[in-house]
């Protein structure tokens, strides 16, 4: 599959969900020049992540000023041409109107928006965020993907119940598919069943790779702001090398 297989819509990237190659490995890319590197390797679309950016302008995660996220999505969408999905957090306070047309303006066709309330850093109630979700589909009809994330797993909240209930109600206001970040692997067959919408799971250090993510019942792969801190990693490696070389020269 090259990077030019797939048309840059909200449609060509909801398809991708449901196959015919699944899991749906997206990267996250942090600035533009590494989302040509994705692009070049042939992946068929990418993931903005919120921590990867954050890093990347000086921010810590959650403290990125929403002009400046905007403004590196759209970097990131306009150096490539395969569909971009963005992750933007809780919506920064913006009406739905604002933000589909901030997303809109960058040419993203995807986003990521989660339960998190980021004023009080407790789980919102699950019918305002379902409230919240179904306002942003009627202003963007189906020009976005809208990747649900359900923060109960991140919040302590064990087991499927509670991610499934949230799940079907964000579901039934229009989400596309559900993100129940930091799940335990064996449970996404049943978040997968019990929701009815693919399911993105997350790459951390020590879990499993996208594939087995996919074989365990993920239709969606993403990594987080893993890509940029092993890219961080690899620089302050270089950095040490040139470090000690500049040292043997003394």
């Amino acid at each position: 599959m090259t990077a030019t297989d797939h048309p840059t819509t909200a449609a060509a990237l909801r398809a991708l969900h449901h196959g015919p190659r699944l899991p749906l490995v997206l990267p996250g890319p942090w600035d533009a020049d590494s989302a040509r590197v994705f692009a070049d390797a042939g992946f068929a679309a990418l993931a903005t992540p919120s921590a990867g950016i954050a890093a990347s302008l000086g921010y810590e995660d959650g403290q990125t000023p929403p002009d400046e996220m905007f403004a590196a999505i759209g970097r990131i969408v306009r150096s490539v041409d395969i569909p971009v999905s963005a992750d933007v957090e809780a919506g920064y306070g913006l009406s739905a109107k604002e933000l589909v047309g901030r997303l809109m303006d960058a040419g993203a066709v995807g986003c990521n928006l989660e339960d998190t309330d980021p004023a009080t850093g407790a789980l919102r109630d699950p019918r305002e965020q379902a409230d919240w979700l179904a306002r942003v589909r009627a202003e963007a009809g189906e020009s976005l993907v809208l990747n649900a994330r359900i923060d109960t797993y991140l919040h302590g909240v064990q087991g499927t119940e509670e991610a499934v209930r949230r799940g079907r109600m964000y579901a039934a206001a229009g989400a596309d598919c559900v993100y129940p970040i930091l799940a335990p692997p064996p449970e996404l067959a049943a978040l997968a069943a019990g929701i009815g919408l693919p399911v993105n799971a997350v790459v951390t250090p020590d879990g499993p790779a996208p594939r087995e993510l996919g074989a365990l019942g993920a239709a969606r792969v993403t990594f987080g702001g893993g890509l940029q801190r092993r890219s961080m990693a690899a620089v302050a490696a270089m950095a040490e090398r040139l470090r000690e070389e500049l040292g043997a020269e003394g």
